[in-house]
Order: C-alpha cells, then sequence, then structure tokens
C-alpha cells in the first residue's frame, strides 16, 4: 500500500462523525418542511410542503369554476381572475401558442403569493386588497374559429360579469387572459367593451397586428380575414378601441408595404414605439412615451411574448431577431404603475419550441405577475 493511500485512511479515521437529525433544522413556517414528528407516529408527514407540486394553476392560485352554470352565490368571488384560452387556430407560421396556459402556469410554479414581495417596489401585490384566482381554460373549440372566439367572448363576460370579491374598492372583477394565439386579444376587448366602454390598448409586440385583410393581395375570405394580424384592425373597426389614444411598443417586424401598414396602423389609432427606440430613449423614456399616449384613461394591455428577442423567449410563433430582454419588458411593465388598467393578457406562448430550461414560459410568467401588479395597484371602477 502506498505512503499515499495510508496518509488518507488515517485521516479519514479521525475525521469527526456527522450525525444530522431525523428532521432538518428548519423552524417555523417555512414550506420546506417535510415532517412534522409528534406524539402519535402516524401524523408524522406534512403534505402541504411541496412548493412547485399539485395541479398548476397560475402561481398556485385557488381554482374557481368562475364560468360555471352556477349564481353569484354558489361561486366563490374574486377580484381579479386568471382565464386561460388555449386557442392558436388563426396563427400565420408556428402553430403551438393552444398549449401556452399551460406553459405559463408551469412556469409559474415557483410563484407563491405569500413569497412574492417585489425587491425593486416593496410591494407585495398578491397580499393586498385584491382576491386573485385562477378559472381554469375556456372551453374552446379547436375546429372553428368563429364558434371559438363566440365562446370565449361568452367566457369572459361571465367571469367579469361576476359580482367582486371586494365591491366597496371595485364592482367588476378584471381578468389576465393566458393565450393562446393574439386573436384572443379581439374577444376579450369585445367583452371589455361591455364593461368598460371604449379603451385604449398598450400594445408589446414585434408586429403592429392592425393589418386591413381587405388589402393583403385579395382572395382573404371573411372568416380567414380574423387572425393574430388582424385583430386590432377588426377591433378599430368594431369601435372598440380609442382612435387617438392606443400604441404599440417592441415593433421591429417587416411591413408588408412601404407606407400602407403604418398609415393604416394611424388610421387605427395607433402610435409606435420601435424596438431601438429603448436604445436612444432608455426604459424611463419608453415608460413616459407609453404614459403620455395613453394620459388617465383605461387601458387594455396585451403582450405578445415575442416583444423579446428570441434569445429570451424562443418559444412563439413568428419569433422576430433584434427585441427587447427580459428585464427591459418587465422594467417597462412596472413602469406603468398608476395607469387605470381594466384587463390584460400574455400571448403567443407555444411551449413545443421553448428550451429545456423553459425560458419563454418562466419570462411569460414573470410578466403576467407584472400585469397583476398593475391592476392591483390601481382599483377601477365603471364610473371613473
Amino acid at each position: 500500500m502506498s505512503s499515499f493511500l495510508i496518509c488518507l485512511l488515517v485521516a479519514v479515521s479521525q475525521a469527526r462523525e456527522i450525525i444530522f437529525p431525523a428532521v432538518a433544522a428548519i423552524q417555523g413556517k417555512s414550506g420546506q418542511v417535510p415532517m412534522r414528528l409528534g406524539a402519535d407516529p402516524d401524523d408524522d408527514v406534512d403534505l402541504t410542503t411541496d412548493a412547485v407540486g399539485g395541479l398548476p394553476s397560475f402561481a398556485h392560485l385557488p381554482y374557481v369554476p368562475c364560468f360555471a352554470p352556477r349564481t353569484d352565490d354558489e361561486v366563490e368571488k374574486y377580484d381579479i381572475a386568471i382565464l386561460g384560452a388555449p386557442f392558436d387556430t388563426a396563427t400565420s407560421y408556428r402553430p403551438g401558442a393552444r398549449f401556452g396556459p399551460h406553459g405559463i402556469r408551469d412556469g409559474s410554479r415557483r410563484i407563491r403569493g405569500p413569497h412574492s414581495w417585489n425587491v425593486y417596489s416593496g410591494r407585495n401585490r398578491f397580499e393586498e386588497w385584491a382576491k386573485l384566482v385562477d378559472c381554469g381554460d375556456a372551453p374552446l373549440t379547436y375546429v372553428d374559429n368563429t364558434v371559438a372566439l363566440k365562446q370565449l367572448v361568452k367566457a369572459h363576460k361571465i367571469v367579469s360579469g361576476r359580482m367582486a370579491n371586494n365591491a366597496s374598492i371595485a364592482t367588476i372583477p378584471r381578468i389576465l387572459m393566458l393565450g393562446g394565439d393574439h386573436t384572443i386579444t379581439l374577444a376579450a376587448l369585445r367583452s371589455t367593451f361591455e364593461r368598460w366602454g371604449v379603451v385604449n390598448v398598450i400594445h408589446f409586440d414585434s408586429h403592429i397586428d392592425t393589418w386591413n385583410p381587405r388589402l393583403q393581395g385579395g382572395g382573404v375570405t371573411e372568416y380567414a380575414s380574423v387572425n393574430h394580424g388582424t385583430f386590432l384592425h377588426i377591433a378599430h373597426e368594431e369601435g372598440l378601441i380609442s382612435n387617438d389614444s392606443s400604441i404599440h411598443a417592441g415593433i421591429r417586424a417587416p411591413l408588408g408595404t412601404h407606407r400602407r401598414d403604418l398609415d393604416n396602423d394611424a388610421l387605427c389609432g395607433f402610435e409606435v414605439v420601435t424596438a431601438r427606440d429603448i436604445d436612444e430613449l432608455g426604459t424611463k423614456g419608453v415608460i413616459e412615451k407609453l404614459k403620455n399616449r395613453v394620459k388617465d384613461g383605461k387601458v387594455y394591455i396585451t403582450v405578445d411574448i415575442d416583444v423579446l428577442d428570441p434569445a429570451y423567449a424562443p418559444a412563439t410563433g413568428t419569433a422576430e431577431p433584434g427585441g427587447w430582454t427580459t428585464r427591459e419588458l418587465l422594467t417597462i411593465l412596472d413602469g406603468l404603475v398608476g395607469m387605470k388598467v381594466i384587463g390584460a393578457d400574455v400571448v403567443e406562448v407555444a411551449p413545443a419550441y421553448d428550451n429545456k430550461g423553459e425560458t419563454t414560459c418562466l419570462a411569460a410568467a414573470e410578466v403576467a405577475r407584472s400585469l397583476i401588479g398593475l391592476m392591483v395597484a390601481v382599483p377601477v371602477s365603471n364610473d371613473s
């Protein structure tokens, strides 16, 4: 035996023996205590300790069958509801966003209300006045887009039509939708109009989504004209959104024409902040432009995850290089605090294209958390 091995054995024999206790030394309410040993040997296992297990609701919020055929007295009341919209049959490139609600909920598994204190603001919006719930997904057919969008409008109206939990603060429950391709925003705006009237839109996206389907080379049927690239044009035509106070943010995708697309976009009521504007303006400048455009009006915020660069959100249907970072987007969203946000969505998450680290789903879940924060920060009534 070599002298090295002899020295090693001597060192091991003289090492201090460490005896671990039967239960990890975690005191108090941790959420991670695996055992609670008591006098009863059959009552020593705590089944409430897993921070990421169980059926996935968004951020472990309680599930409520919000659009079930039940009266308000039979359904648990809420102030802000998560609603999944598994729809992707109006895309123009890669499908898969029908699984977006599932992916975003998976991405939110690390989020828990009691542990959501924001390091930047010092606030925990999950622990304030609003009761937050997850309504699950709207039951949408995948064989008929027209019927599916009508189903989503109905589900959205039912969810927002319930009596709010804290009606003395805000009487109308607000909804954060998880998509789903971007066409679902049209359904939300149709429902929102009934509760709130005409609204402003802040549209985070790499594409303008105001294309006029009658000017896209012809031959587009009325059925096919409703899609994720035309929905804002249609919302304008239906009188759902403001004609002079909506705005895009993060735009960078090529246009189909030299000027016509942008001229039509302006007619639809939109101003444009391009992706590269952030290089000159910085996040503070972008926040200022968004706030100045909307001013004190009611606003619907829709976030297409492809506003992020594909390096940060590869799992989307129509990725465009040259986008914002996740940090930049979250900084801008959090900077909109004080706005009257009457509804919001996160869309175009297609988990099949994500990487093993779930980069896109994690980012989308964090975007959703920021949107919840904006809604909680400013209660809105329909007469304000």
